[in-house]
């Protein structure tokens, strides 16, 4: 199993915004095969960082999840919100920052 960690800071005010648009994105990709969980979480302590832990079944099934549709969508209609990002992909062997 693959964990990714994707941070995300946004635009003040936008999370609402965010919300709808990635909706699409987060109902599909729980359908796809090798997913095993996809949840999108909005920080305590500061509002504007979110944060989708995801667990996958290999990394195929990552690579794959970059190239659907409701993904692409998502990607381009948030990424005027997204101010920054940062991907970690933790698989038993080591942490990998992106």
């Amino acid at each position: 199993m693959i964990y990714l960690i994707a941070t995300l800071k946004i635009k003040p005010d936008s999370f609402e915004t965010i919300e709808k648009l990635v909706a699409p994105c987060i109902e599909g990709t729980r359908l796809e095969a090798g997913n095993i969980s996809y949840d999108l979480f909005q920080s305590t302590t500061d509002k504007n960082t979110l944060s989708f832990v995801e667990r996958w079944k290999d990394q195929a099934a990552i690579d794959n999840h970059f190239t659907e549709s409701h993904f692409l969508a998502w990607r381009d209609a948030g990424a005027e919100y997204i101010l920054d990002k940062k991907l970690e992909i933790i698989t038993p062997e080591n942490i990998e920052q992106k």
